[in-house]
């Protein structure tokens, strides 16, 4: 198979899903621009998908089995495993999480700009990050989305 798109409903406003035919791509929020070719909602990567989200939303849940695939750097590679890392329901910092990799002093900013280029959100948690103070901190789908997953995942937290 080729690569493949749908659109889906979701508690945070539409979603875009994509595949290579192989694996899971991209999630994109809504508004997008949809990929040029047809919609394939029968492929089989993204039936998969949608129902783990459709699960995911409804609270039933936690954890997402669907082959994935970001294209990015080695360092984004690295920080996007270790955002997969972060469990349902727990939080982490940039500064942990820059920690846990191992890295130098003040590299907490570039796994934000990591994590900000994640290109599979929600699969691969990038809401689950929070600033050093515990505050809600910027998010590729705006705050308002981070603090809905957020709140789905750890009701009351914000």
């Amino acid at each position: 198979m080729n690569a493949a798109w749908t659109t889906m409903p979701s508690p945070i406003g539409d979603l875009l899903l994509q595949t290579d035919g192989q694996v899971l791509t991209a999630i994109s929020f809504h508004p997008f621009e949809p990929p040029s070719g047809d919609s394939e909602p029968t492929a089989p990567i993204l039936v998969q998908a949608r129902r783990q989200l459709d699960e995911y939303f409804m609270g039933q849940r936690s954890d997402f089995d669907v082959p994935l695939s970001a294209s990015g750097t080695a360092f984004q590679q690295r920080v996007w495993e270790a955002l997969r890392a972060i469990p349902y329901g727990r939080t982490a910092s940039y500064g942990e999480i820059a920690r846990r990799l191992q890295l130098p002093p003040g590299a907490s900013r570039a796994v934000g700009v990591a994590s900000g280029a994640n290109p599979i959100p929600i699969m691969v948690p990038c809401h689950r990050v929070i600033g050093s103070d515990g505050s809600l901190t910027g998010y590729a789908g705006g705050l308002a989305r981070k603090q809905r997953l957020l709140h789905l995942e750890i009701p009351g937290l914000f």
